[in-house]
Parts: C-alpha cells; structure tokens; sequence
C-alpha cells in the first residue's frame, strides 16, 4: 500500500506521526509533500519551517512543548543578533536550529536541488517517510496588508509571527508559484498512491501552497487513489494557531462544513471523496462528500493511528470500492 500525504505545519508533522505507525503496522510505504510557502531566507540562511518540523518531529528531535524547533534549544546566536541590532529580530533561530539551516543553505549554493537536500537531512533524522517538498522552485506565501494607510504584500511568516495575524488582509499571494514545477517524486507518488490523505493542517496556508504549484491540484484530482481529509477545525474553532483568521481571508466558514466544503468533492470539480470530522462535528455535510465523524484530537500517536485507520476505512467505503 502506498499513501501520500499533504501536509504542513505542526499539525501535518503530528498527524504524520500516526500515518507512519499506522503504515508500519500494515507494510505500507508513506510519502509526504510538504509546503514551502512558509520558507524564507534569514541572515543568508534558508529556513524551511515546515519541512523541519515534520523532519524532527518525526525525527525525536521536535520540541514537545513549544510544538515547533528543537528539544533541548538554547538562543546564544539569536541574543548575539540582537545584540548587533540585526533585523529580523521577530523570527529566533535556535542554535541547533541553525546547523541545520546551514547544511542547507550550502547545499543550494552549491547547486543542490532542495528536494536533494532535504533528502540528504533526512538521513541524519531517519524520519520514516519519504519527505518531498512540493517544489524545488522558490514559493513563498505573502499577506496583502495595510499598513499605515498604504497596502504592502508581507511574508507570510512575518504577517504570522510579528503581527500575529493582527494587520487587515484581504488575500494571500503565492509568489514563485506560476513558474514553480512539481518537486522530482512528487507528480509519480500521486499517480501511483493507493491513498491520498489531507492532514489537518491549515487549508489556506499550509494545503494551498502546495496545491497552487501547477499541475499539483490537477494530479491530486486526477489520482486514482481515493482521496481522503482530515478536518483542522472542530467546533468552530481550529485545532492549533490561528486558522480562523486565515480562513476568514478567504471568506470561508471555520467550520468542518467550511473547510470541507473549500476543497470540494471530487465528483464536483473538486478534491475529496471521503472528509473526517470530530465528533462534536457529527452531521456535517459535505456536497458529494461522504463524511465520517470520529474523534480528531491527536492527544498521542495511538489516537492518530485510529483516526488514520479511520480515514483508509472510509477511503475503502467509498470512490475505492
């Protein structure tokens, strides 16, 4: 059995926790095409946010706590930056952190695709999946804001963490993404997947990034794997971080219903064949969608494994059978 995953964020990376147990409890192989729109270049280096959180998390390396960067972090090249004063000084890199971004960055300067390199970086965390990141090519997520009374496009990143999503924004833009190309991998995963799986991430930030990348969305919807999405939103609110605000953007819902309904079904020009909810969500609909509520809350790696185990069931019930 062959499952991707798209994913992004801390909760792809959790979520990939369980589909990786669940895969080695059936023999399953797992690929996940993970989202570049957060990545951005500091102090010369070149951060990828959600490609390292699903590396270390997966890894043994994530903080628990925090939910993002690494175990056992100290900050002494974060306070020797602001002590020179040098911007930016609302994203932190870890001393640890850095190493990472460095194999990195002179890696690509020396010509290595970024789909080479994370390979190469895997090998040192052994995360048990095949990790892809959906383009080779520079994508980059920008917030259109006011600032000031002037309109400015921001990264995403600085949009999120520096103004906790507190400027007004009427969309977000996918910068590179016109001319990005499909990382090596990634077009065949999809064409040969028994299982597609949308991890609860962000739908606007997180899962469009990737599906923005041409040819991306076409293949998802084009696969002749059911396709299977995991709600990041229960109750009305999201799981983790600020996916209201983002949705809001868009001018959708937070609802299960909302989310759902953003990817669309398959049969109507959109994503889906199957949509998890909570079951606080239960009686959700879904416009040719079948929906299944089971609980959502990844409190640890057994209770994800049942909601995968839930979504291949579900996979099963429908468009596969």
């Amino acid at each position: 059995m062959r499952i991707v995953v798209l994913a992004g964020g801390i909760g792809g990376a959790r979520f990939l926790l369980g589909v990786r147990a669940y895969a080695r409890e059936v023999g399953a192989e797992v690929t996940a095409v993970v989202n570049v729109g957060d990545d951005l270049l500091l102090h010369g280096l070149r951060v990828c946010p959600d490609l390292d959180s699903v590396m270390y998390t997966l890894g043994g390396g994530a903080d628990p706590e925090r939910g993002w960067g690494r175990v056992g972090e100290s900050w002494t090249v974060k306070e020797e930056l602001a002590a020179y004063g040098a911007e930016p000084t609302w994203f932190g890199l870890g001393d640890r952190d850095v190493a990472t971004h460095l194999v990195r960055t002179t890696m690509l300067n020396a010509g290595y695709p970024l789909s080479a390199v994370t390979e190469a970086l895997a090998t040192r965390w052994q995360p048990g999946v095949r990790l892809l990141p959906a383009t080779d090519d520079r994508l980059e997520t920008h917030a259109v804001v006011e600032v000031d009374g002037a309109r400015r496009a921001m990264h995403f990143q600085e949009w999120w963490i520096r103004y906790r999503a507190g400027l007004p924004t009427d969309r977000f833009v996918f910068v590179g993404a016109d001319a990005a190309k499909p990382a090596p991998g990634v077009l065949d995963a999809l064409g040969s997947a028994d299982l597609v799986l949308i991890a609860p991430s962000n739908p606007v930030v997180s899962v469009a990034p990737i599906l923005a990348v041409p040819g991306l969305r076409e293949a998802v919807a084009g696969t002749p794997a059911p396709v299977v999405g995991v709600s990041p939103v229960i109750g009305g609110a999201p799981v983790r971080g600020m996916a209201d605000r983002c949705l809001a953007v868009v001018g959708t819902e937070c609802s299960a219903a909302g989310v759902g309904g953003l990817y669309g079904g398959r049969s109507d020009g959109g994503l889906l064949d199957g949509w998890l909810v909570d079951t606080t969500d239960a009686g959700t609909t879904v416009a040719d969608v079948t929906v299944r509520a089971v609980p959502l809350w990844m409190t640890d790696t057994d209770a994800t494994v049942a909601m995968v185990r839930a979504a291949v069931e579900l996979a099963g019930s429908g468009r596969a059978a």
